[in-house]
């Protein structure tokens, strides 16, 4: 019985998990493609796609789920678990990507064959993300299901996403039993809509998240009174207020922010303000959103249902479909508000509102939600004075604001909480989903705050479920730069290089070594004594 980390080992996005039992039998904890800037290399899955049996995924969020058609392409026809919310919007969202990926190759296509280049293939297609939709097999909280021979999973409510869920795999191998529980990413409390996260109540091993394990959610103004204030202020200006968002569940809450502002007057001077959702991957999510299982959604929002209210519906809403529509948005000079997707900026419609509304100061670009390293939103919060949009040089003169306290993940202290909770606590945590900094740093608050053995190990690390020991502990791999310009000569050059391999080698050992604490004392005398023999030679 043996577990294989394999993605957001170290980052936080990309991630995959593989689990064997019964001897060579497999399964994966999600499938999620990587986005933004990474600086791990992510290990090869050690099985093919037609020997993994099942996958078990915790939401539906692309850096969980992304990957999906690309299994099937490569032969997977295993059976993937899934709650019915989360299948319900992979069913819009594996679609959206795919049409993303096809796209993506016949641009570039076209690009190469006027320099006689070769045709570009996408990732995967749309034919590959309908087919994986069949073998979904929707799974309700609460219940236990028995998988195959030593294996069952029960799904609990997770409070991140609707349809997100903690999951509870119980193994079987050998004659002993094991429970893993993984907890996908952890909800923040009090977010609208869905529910806060649920306690679990015990687990053999757990992997956990790391996204904001170091950090705390600032203490700011609740989101209502932040927005109606940026709302009046730019409309104040004569502007509008661009909201780059995630298409599903971010741009559901803001939404539901909206709803708030116009049923309560909270901005009288600018009562009829319109509202443009521009992205037909959230309209179809808002629609999945409405018609989830009550189960999933909060005290309030059922309320709001119960007495024939729509949570996230409104006067003056418009839904955009068509590109023509999109682009005839940025001709009406009205003040209002604009939805799009991407959440980060590197792709979707948001870039054509970007380019006609970023050089005006009169304008709002409304961040919220996580800019991962390298993504264009990133670049323009950290102040960027110009960026490159569609091909053309965009000065920033807009404003730029940060919708600061919707986080979707739990904090150190929520995380934290949220361990506490385990009536029989973990024998061994893994830290996964986080930056460098945070998978260590709260590896490290485990230890020191809950005296539980931790770890977060890079990608290809391996743990023995059964035995409870590592089988193998990787060092981290880096992805390679893109070479820069040099006036040195040939020699100095090469030496450069050598001496960087070893200053690089040195650093792998450093991080290597930082996931040792708390192994055995005989296990660090020995590597120790290594070292040391190595320097004294």
């Amino acid at each position: 019985m043996k577990i294989t980390f394999i993605g957001a080992a170290h980052q936080v996005t990309g991630s995959c998990t593989l689990v064997e039992w019964m001897d060579n039998r497999f399964f994966l904890v999600d499938y999620g493609m990587e986005q933004g800037e990474n600086e791990y290399v992510r290990s090869e899955l050690p099985a093919a796609a037609s020997k993994i049996e099942y996958v078990f995924l915790t939401h539906a969020h692309i850096d969980h789920s992304g990957l999906l058609p690309l299994l099937y392409r490569q032969g997977f026809r295993g059976g993937i678990y899934a709650t019915p919310e989360t299948t319900n919007l992979c069913s819009i969202m594996l679609a959206d990507s795919a049409h993303i990926q096809e796209t993506d190759a016949a641009y570039e296509t076209k690009k190469n064959l006027r320099h006689s280049g070769t045709a570009v293939e996408p990732l995967y297609t749309a034919e590959d993300a309908a087919a994986v939709m069949e073998l979904f097999r929707p799974c309700v909280y609460g219940e236990i299901y028995m998988i195959d021979e030593g294996l069952s999973v029960r799904f609990t409510d997770a409070g991140h996403l609707l349809g997100s869920s903690f999951l509870e795999l119980f193994l079987e191998d050998q004659g002993e039993k094991r429970k893993l529980v993984c907890s996908g990413d952890v909800g923040n409390t009090d977010q609208p809509i869905i529910n806060n996260p649920q306690n679990i109540g015990e687990a053999d091993y757990l992997l956990i998240e790391s996204t904001y394990g170091t950090r705390l959610h600032e203490s700011v103004q609740a989101p209502v009174p932040a927005l109606t204030e940026i709302l009046r202020q730019t409309f104040s200006r004569g502007g509008s207020v661009i909201i780059p968002s995630f298409a599903v569940g971010r741009t559901q809450e803001i939404l539901y922010f909206l709803r708030e502002i116009k049923q309560n007057h909270l901005l009288p001077e600018f009562e009829s303000f319109p509202v443009y959702v521009d992205s037909p991957l959230a309209n179809e999510a808002t629609a999945v959103f409405l018609q989830c299982s009550p189960d999933c959604l909060d005290p309030v929002t059922k309320e709001i249902m119960s007495d024939g209210q729509n949570p996230i519906w409104f006067d003056g809403l418009n839904t955009i479909i068509s590109s023509e529509e999109s682009k005839a948005l940025n001709a009406n000079q009205t003040p209002k508000v604009i939805i799009s997707s991407g959440g980060m900026c590197e792709g979707g419609r948001i870039r054509h509102h970007l380019k006609h509304n970023l050089w005006d100061k009169r304008n709002t670009i409304l961040f919220a939600g996580y800019q991962a390293n390298g993504t264009l939103g990133r670049i323009i919060y950290e102040g960027a004075k110009s960026v490159k949009i569609l091909g053309e040089e965009i000065d920033v003169n807009a404003q730029i604001s940060l919708l600061a306290g919707i986080s979707g993940h739990a904090d150190r202290d929520g995380l934290i909480r949220w361990l506490e909770a385990y009536q029989k606590k973990p024998s061994y945590v893994f830290v996964n989903h986080g930056d460098d900094e945070s998978c260590a740093g709260f590896a490290d608050i485990i230890r020191e705050k809950l005296g539980l053995q931790a770890c977060a190990p890079y990608s290809g690390s391996e743990f023995d479920l059964l035995k409870g020991e590592w089988i193998r502990l990787t060092a981290p791999v880096y992805r390679e730069k893109p070479a820069g310009t040099s006036h040195v000569s040939a020699s100095r050059s090469r030496s450069d290089d050598i001496y960087s391999e070893l200053t690089d080698a040195v650093r792998k050992l450093a991080a290597y070594t930082e996931n040792l604490k708390g192994h055995s004392n005989s296990e660090l005398k020995k590597l120790t004594r290594k070292i040391l023999e190595l320097i004294e030679k």
